[in-house]
């Protein structure tokens, strides 16, 4: 079995109502990542990304500027545990 990384992350800033959790599925379904994202009640998006490591590497700076509409102010990722489910879920 190849190297997987998993991150779990923070986004603040614009990130609710702007298809933030839409977007961050589709990226990472086209980078062959699994995991989850979600809206958070104080307006963050949270998210755990596992998969190859290059891959990771290039969503967590693809997760710096979101989708055309978000405002990223801050992202924090942390090192965690992969999902034990295939396929990249929206959390609600």
């Amino acid at each position: 079995m190849a190297e997987q990384k998993a991150i779990h992350t923070r986004i603040e800033g614009r990130v609710q109502g702007v298809s933030f959790r839409a977007w961050t599925q589709l990226e990472a379904k086209n980078r062959g990542l699994k995991g989850w994202v979600r809206n958070e009640e104080d307006g963050a998006v949270t998210a755990v990304i596992a998969g190859e490591p290059e891959a990771v590497d290039e969503m967590l700076k693809a997760l710096h500027q979101g989708p055309p509409a978000a405002v990223v102010r801050s992202v924090e990722a942390s090192s965690t545990e992969p999902p034990e489910d295939d396929g990249f879920d929206i959390l609600r």
